[in-house]
């Protein structure tokens, strides 16, 4: 029997004296920043809109990552329930389960440590900010009622369908899909399967075909990944620029020195600790961790993670389930650092100082919520769910949002390596992992 093992595409590396995957992704990155400083010197149209650089940019970003997107709904679904009923042989199933939530819980609580401890020493959000104007409080609010009520599947695909009406009269509707409910959709239909035994085979091998599909169609999108982080990379800047940085600079600052102590102090440690090579692990797991960085999607880099993963040297099996929870559970960069330091800030810009209480919510909040991302709208769920926690002005995360994209693009990236982290440290520690990885050597 063929297994999605066997037919799992692997990153591209190039073919000899050709770049090598990364070093395209790099080079697509660099063209992304000229052309979008370019698009910042045309200036806008004649109406006052984008210029043609700048939409082209956009276009093609977006139907990037709509091609990566398109592919998650099945990926998950085939990876999770495959995975699944492959762990069957295996006797520590349920330890490998627990092991990598506990981990996950581990590196959030440092992440969120981390987050809090930054704040305290370079206090963002005190003293005058006159560029910052009224701000109102996030049309999207994260509650621990919305995260129940997500967890349960509004139908068996998890899709939503919503519709807008234009200035023009115009209604257009599209399709969405909630990660969580096709995560619970998948881990239900996964162990009715293992129930069912030999009556669900034919169900098994379906999935399992269904699985080597959609990693070959995966595999020629990621060949497209230095073309798609140029546009992405061109497109941000195109259309946030860097200056917005200057009137919330202090709160910028704080938060990209806690997302590099995690990812450029806190991951090498762990790393080292646990007889994995640093350089190794970042070497293999940078074109993910690049593609998060310019998406700004751990869902829409999951692909690119798993392939990452099993370069890693973690078996398909593990790979499969574990990369997957992660990518809709896992997110050290926005549901720790991020919400500690917005929560700090928030405090000092209304004057309402935080005690010691007050931050162990945060830490409660930070380990135990960063689920609630995953079938809401990012980060701005998890920062509105600590205010609302800790009794803060929810006006105050409108404040952050001018710069968001751009404290997104490390946000994710840390997401995306904290994912590998967790998925290789479990495999390593569980004796999972093939000893002629060259990230365990």
């Amino acid at each position: 029997m063929t297994t999605a093992a066997q037919t799992a595409p692997s990153l591209p590396t190039g073919k000899a004296g050709t770049l090598s995957f990364g070093a395209q992704v790099l080079v697509g990155m660099a063209i992304g920043i000229a052309l979008g400083f370019a698009a910042r010197w045309i200036g806008p149209d004649a109406t006052g809109g984008p210029n043609q650089l700048a939409v082209a940019l956009k276009t093609l970003g977006s139907i990037f990552i709509g091609l990566l997107s398109a592919t998650v709904p099945p990926l998950i679904f085939a990876a999770i329930v495959s995975s699944i009923t492959n762990l069957r042989d295996l006797d520590n199933a349920a330890r490998l389960a627990g092991q990598t939530l506990i981990w996950f819980a581990i590196t959030a609580f440092i992440a969120v440590v981390i987050g809090i401890g930054v704040g305290l020493i370079v206090q963002p959000g005190t003293g005058s900010h006159p560029g910052l104007a009224t701000a109102t409080a996030p049309a999207t609010v994260g509650t621990w009622l919305d995260f129940l009520k997500g967890l349960v599947p509004a139908n068996f695909l998890g899709l939503a369908a919503s519709s807008k009406v234009a200035d023009t009269g115009q209604v257009t509707t599209g399709l969405s899909f909630n990660t969580l409910q096709i995560l619970v959709i998948s881990l239900a239909v996964g162990f009715a399967s293992l129930k069912a035994g030999a009556r669900a085979e034919p169900f098994v091998a379906f999935v399992r075909s269904l699985l080597a599909v959609v990693r070959t169609i995966l595999g020629w999108i990621i060949k497209l990944t230095p073309i798609g982080s140029a546009a992405l990379i061109g497109a941000a800047i195109a259309t946030y620029g860097w200056s917005t940085l200057l009137q919330l600079g202090g709160f910028a600052f704080a938060v990209y020195l806690g997302l590099f102590l995690v990812i450029g102090v806190v991951y090498p440690l762990l790393l080292t600790l646990n007889g994995i090579s640093p350089g190794a692990f970042f070497r293999e797991a940078w074109p993910a961790i690049q593609l998060a960085f310019v998406s700004r999607s751990s869902v829409g880099t999951m692909p690119v993670t798993e392939l990452a993963a099993e370069r890693l040297g973690v078996p398909n099996a593990y790979a499969a389930f574990a990369v997957p929870l992660a990518a809709t559970t896992k997110m050290d960069g926005c549901a720790s650092i991020y919400p500690a330091l917005a929560a700090i800030f928030v405090a000092n810009f209304y004057g309402m100082p935080l005690h010691g209480l007050d931050y162990l919510l945060i830490v409660v909040v930070s380990v135990f919520g960063s689920a609630a991302t995953a079938g809401m709208t990012g980060a701005v769920v998890m920062l509105t769910l600590t205010l609302s926690t800790l009794g803060l002005p929810l006006a105050g995360a409108g404040l952050l949002l001018a710069i968001d994209p751009i404290l997104d693009m490390g946000r994710t990236a840390v997401n995306v390596a904290g994912q590998l982290l967790v998925t290789l440290i479990v495999s390593k520690r569980e004796g999972l992992s093939p000893s002629a990885s060259p990230a365990l050597t």
